[in-house]
């Protein structure tokens, strides 16, 4: 019903409403249907919405969908399924301007970051970042920057990091504001990854502080938990495991299997502290959730084949 509901008001809402009348259905922003945990469902959603785009003879919606469409591609490691989509979504748009130009610019240098071509990328987030400044879209200004911290070397990504953060904190736009979270966090990880653990702890402590303003999940749990990470690398070990266990019980309560991440964690402390027997257990789950995860199999062959020989209490 609420599907049927969507693609209805996503056909009136682009066949003429007005901006006031669009703010007023909130189901025809269709990013509102995003989980990224779950890209293969979200990308199943958004393909139920392009019939209502095509019917409103909307080809920048059109071509917004598909670019997000190939970012669930992307994130499910098919990425010649993804530049495919891309190439269809930039040919409906044939030289018009506008967000979904900068979109299509943005997914392109995404599907090439996680492909593992961060060079290839770099070229598409730099176009991105200067068509939505000139179009005045801080929101995806803001996302562009942020993908440049991520594609960039490190001290240049940091430098992007930096810079990201002062927009986002300059911007009125509530959407570009939001970006801080994440911002914040990644910035935390880039000082972590330079051993520099007490700037990384600031950071990570003031990205926690914005996520319980927003009072999200799971990001504010992903934010706890990062700031447990850097306590573990600070040697703050008790610390960090009333906070990992804390995290425990709160996904326990939220149903499901757990969080994998939390589990390596307690693990991994329970090891630092001795504790060998109670941290196997642990090994077992986060290996058994992590090990299911397309990019780790990917990139973190080592750390799970690790996840797993502490399993086996080898």
């Amino acid at each position: 019903m609420r599907r049927r509901l969507l693609l209805l008001t996503l056909a009136l809402a682009w066949a003429g409403a007005g901006r006031a009348e669009e703010e007023t259905m909130p189901l025809a922003d269709f990013d509102q249907l995003w989980d990224y945990g779950d890209p293969a469902g979200t990308e199943a959603r958004f393909r139920e919405l392009l019939p209502a785009a095509t019917a409103a003879g909307h080809a920048d919606l059109h071509a917004q969908l598909l670019t997000q469409i190939a970012r669930c591609q992307g994130l499910q490691r098919r990425f010649d399924d993804a530049h495919r989509t891309l190439v269809e979504a930039e040919r409906l748009l044939a030289g018009r301007q506008g967000s979904a130009v900068v979109r299509l610019l943005l997914e392109r240098g995404r599907v090439f970051n996680s492909s593992g071509d961060p060079a290839g990328s770099l070229p598409y987030f730099h176009a991105a970042l200067a068509a939505a400044q000139a179009q005045k879209l801080d929101f995806y200004a803001v996302d562009a920057a942020h993908m440049l911290g991520i594609a960039a070397g490190a001290d240049e990504g940091l430098a992007w990091n930096l810079k990201a953060i002062a927009m986002a904190q300059a911007s009125k736009d509530e959407r570009a504001r939001g970006w801080l979270g994440s911002l914040l966090n990644n910035t935390g990880w880039s000082y972590h990854d330079a051993g520099d653990y007490p700037r990384a702890l600031e950071r990570f402590q003031q990205a926690l502080a914005f996520r319980r303003e927003q009072g999200k999940q799971p990001e504010l749990r992903i934010a706890e938990w990062c700031v447990a990470r850097c306590l573990r690398s600070l040697g703050r070990l008790e610390e960090a495991f009333t906070i990992q266990r804390d995290l425990e019980q709160q996904w326990t309560a939220a149903g499901g299997e757990g969080d994998g991440y939390v589990f390596e964690e307690l693990a991994e402390l329970l090891l630092t502290l001795g504790r060998a027997a109670a941290a196997k257990p642990y090994f077992a789950r986060a290996h058994a959730l992590l090990a299911a995860d397309p990019w780790l199999q990917a990139n973190e062959e080592a750390r799970l084949a690790r996840l797993a020989r502490l399993a086996g209490g080898d």
